[in-house]
């Protein structure tokens, strides 16, 4: 089958598209810059130039292809804002899908977007879910609510680096999910057709608060947590001041989903009949224990290897070169 993956270079399109790759696809990629996406050549994988917002360049990226797997959404740095990516771009992209006569589309909305229409990513994922639904393309909706792989930067390395972990409002729970796996519900969706014109949740195996993966994380490097607490009512001043200027927008935005992970409502769902349809096993599927398990094993080997804790100590004991007045 021949496959195109939107938003290839993300830390989800990239796992979707040497998942594809893995079993056999022929992957194209649509990609904005071809130099940054030179690893997925290496893999295997075609570039192609493209723009979601330039609708004139999805034709071409288009011909040939069967099915078309979009991971693509907006970063936070990025110039265009959210809603030029994904609801302007995804809308061009869905039209050129159906124009090209593609059999088959898989789109990554997130869980419980119907609850939040006050956070834009949220209730832009929502109105394409909606708009899909109006068309009468062979869709399948996959529904995941977080990274495992944002938990490093969020988490282990500020414990590391003795850095404070932010942490806004009260808990919410979240199950979170390898994008590994969560890109092989993605491939499966193309394969079984009970899939078709239907929504899934895409979630781990348990729901964690931050306090709990805080604890996990303290207990695997041997390093406590610097906690600082981030007031609610701060986050929305924050935003507020944020929207007023053009070149600060998407951060607003992201302080808006920022809420949802403060609001304590869990972001978690049943997933045994979705494993089940999807002929996926369960038990293969990474739980946070290992996957930080991993992580800290392989980077405090390498700290130790280089000395780090060592050199570290070393500027502790260091005296200063002044000497201490007499009295």
């Amino acid at each position: 089958m021949n496959l195109l993956v939107v938003g290839a270079t993300g830390t989800l399109g990239r796992q979707v598209a040497r998942c594809a790759l893995d079993r056999g696809y022929r992957v194209r990629c649509l990609v904005r810059n071809q130099t940054k996406a030179a690893f997925l050549k290496e893999w295997g994988a075609e570039l192609v130039k493209g723009n979601l917002c330039d609708a004139k360049t999805l034709p071409p990226a288009l011909e040939g292809i069967e099915a078309v797997i979009d991971a693509a959404t907006t970063r936070a740095t990025d110039s265009l804002s959210i809603k030029q990516v994904d609801w302007e771009g995804k809308v061009n992209l869905i039209k050129a899908v159906k124009a090209a006569g593609v059999e088959k589309f898989i789109f990554f909305s997130i869980l419980n977007a119907e609850k939040y229409p006050n956070v834009p990513l949220m209730d832009i994922k929502r109105c394409t879910e909606l708009f899909l639904a109006e068309t009468d393309l062979n869709y399948t909706i996959l529904r995941p609510c977080g990274f495992m792989q944002g938990l490093i930067s969020q988490y282990a390395i500020p414990i590391l680096d003795n850095q404070s972990v932010w942490i806004a409002g009260e808990s919410t729970p979240i199950a979170y999910m390898n994008t590994q796996d969560i890109a092989k519900f993605a491939i499966r969706a193309l394969e079984v057709p009970e899939t078709v014109r239907k929504s899934f949740p895409v979630v781990g195996n348990r729901a964690w608060t931050s306090e709990e993966i805080i604890s996990l994380c303290e207990k695997l490097s041997g390093r406590e947590a610097k906690i600082f607490r981030v007031p609610l009512g701060l986050l929305r001043f924050m935003r507020q001041t944020t929207r007023f200027f053009q070149w600060t927008q998407n951060v607003s935005d992201r302080l808006a989903f920022a809420e949802v992970l403060a609001s304590g409502n869990p972001l978690d769902a049943p997933m045994d009949e979705v494993y089940q349809l999807f002929g996926l096993d369960r038990e293969q599927t990474t739980t946070l224990e290992s996957y930080l398990q991993e992580y800290f094993s392989r980077i405090l080997t390498k700290l130790k290897e280089l000395g780090y804790d060592k050199d570290k100590n070393k500027k502790k004991e260091k005296k200063t070169p002044f000497k201490k007045p007499q009295f």
